[in-house]
């Protein structure tokens, strides 16, 4: 008996990992709301939904995302299966989408592919408003075609709809360049000049970075390392003739949308595939201080480092921790949830038997309907289904069971008539119709 005891002393203790959370059902309008609004942007603008695996080949992200970035070097969950395979929980979905994109073959259905998701992903980082170890995000992704900037104003476009249609209030866009494999080089060796004189001065991380990953000095958060980073040479000058025009292009479009941005000549996003365009959406406001939501850019060599051929890409994805975070701070109200039809009310036991069949009767009519099989009182029934603001209550006891009908009865005006059961669906859609 003192085993079982401890046993369940031990269970009450139980909570869910660091940095990861349940997501309750008082939270759950929240999640479908930034899901729907997701889901009608993709239908709008003609994106198909893609599911790829929690799990891939760690090879994958080592060799998409770039084997010295912080992702890889210190954020990734890898485990070894008994098979011998070194996998990963996914810690972002652009390489999945590449491989699935490659494995399938999809570019030889149709030139250009509009891909969207939605799911879990996975860093070990340090947790934080808006930030899990599990997190979900929502993503957009244009594959193949021309190497048009149309493309990357189309994805910036639906990143900024989507702040909109959640109804989240004083967001910025800011948007660079990074260069080509033509001239981004030229940068790298020009920065790593610049920063020479400052090995001694620089955090651990840039130290490291100013060796294996320049670009990312510039992404560095530390306060010692901004004297530096302010300073350091500009990459607008140093883009070639291709990606000036593809950048200026880019800002054409969004000057035509009036889609409000900053240029940022010191935004570099941390995953070693992107190329000419990146960009982040941030809010302003107490609160709302999560980092990027929407975020992204062209993508056009990770095919090529995957083993595919080159081919143009572009997309962004955000996290909806994030978002939730941001709507609830800026204190966004949620759309009204809609009201059942009707509420049925059971009068003892065996109308509380009986009631399930007329539940499964007005399901199959398209009917929506509330119940409190719970509660034996109809007092108690009837407040509850005046609370939800239900306006006809269906009253179903011994006499109705005996007599094969039911009460209708408008909770309203209090006017009430006994329906044949029969009837029931049809008396109900005619009143719904009134």
């Amino acid at each position: 008996m003192a085993s079982l005891k401890k046993v369940k002393d031990e269970k009450v203790g139980f909570q869910t990992p660091r940095g990861m959370h349940d997501i309750l059902p008082v939270d759950q309008p929240w999640w479908d709301r930034v899901r729907k609004v997701a889901r009608d942007l993709a239908d709008f603008y003609n994106f198909n939904r893609i599911d790829t695996p929690i799990l891939e080949s760690f090879k994958l992200f080592e060799r998409g995302i770039g084997e010295e970035t912080d992702i890889v070097e210190k954020e990734m969950f890898v485990l070894k299966t008994k098979g011998g395979d070194v996998l990963a929980l996914r810690p972002e979905n652009t390489a999945p989408i590449a491989r699935a994109y490659l494995q399938h073959r999809l570019g030889r259905s149709s030139q250009l592919q509009k891909f969207y998701y939605e799911g879990p992903f996975f860093r070990h980082e340090s947790p934080q408003a808006g930030r899990f170890r599990q997190f979900h995000q929502v993503g957009f992704e244009i594959i193949g075609g021309p190497n048009d900037p149309i493309y990357d104003a189309q994805v910036i476009v639906v990143a900024a709809r989507l702040l909109e249609e959640l109804k989240i209030k004083n967001s910025n866009l800011k948007i660079n360049s990074i260069g080509c494999r033509v001239c981004r080089p030229l940068y790298k060796r020009q920065l790593q000049n610049y920063y020479r004189n400052y090995e001694k001065k620089i955090c651990a991380d840039c130290l490291r970075r100013y060796k294996n990953n320049p670009l990312r000095l510039l992404d560095c958060k530390r306060e010692e390392c901004q004297e530096f980073k302010a300073k350091a040479p500009n990459f607008f000058d140093k883009l070639c003739s291709t990606c000036s025009t593809h950048l200026k292009g880019v800002l054409e479009y969004l000057e035509e949308l009036a889609i409000p941005y900053a240029l940022d000549n010191q935004l570099v996003r941390g995953l070693d595939y992107y190329s000419r365009t990146v960009f982040e959406f941030h809010t302003e406001g107490a609160g709302t201080e999560v980092g990027a939501l929407p975020a992204g850019g062209r993508y056009d060599y990770l095919m090529e480092m995957l083993g595919g051929r080159l081919t143009p890409a572009v997309g962004f994805a955000c996290g909806i921790e994030r978002l939730i975070h941001v709507m609830k701070a800026q204190e966004v109200k949620l759309p009204l949830k809609a009201v059942k039809k009707v509420f049925l009310i059971h009068v003892g036991d065996l109308a509380k038997k009986k009631s399930l069949k007329i539940i499964e009767d007005l399901r199959r009519a398209g009917i929506s309907v509330a119940e409190a099989l719970g509660r034996e009182s109809l007092k108690s029934q009837l407040k509850l289904a005046d609370r939800e603001g239900i306006e006809l209550a269906l009253i179903f006891g011994q006499k109705e069971i005996f007599e094969e009908n039911i009460i209708v009865r408008n909770l309203k005006n209090s006017l009430q008539e006994t329906v044949p059961l029969p009837k029931l669906v049809e008396e109900i859609k005619k009143r719904s119709k009134g």
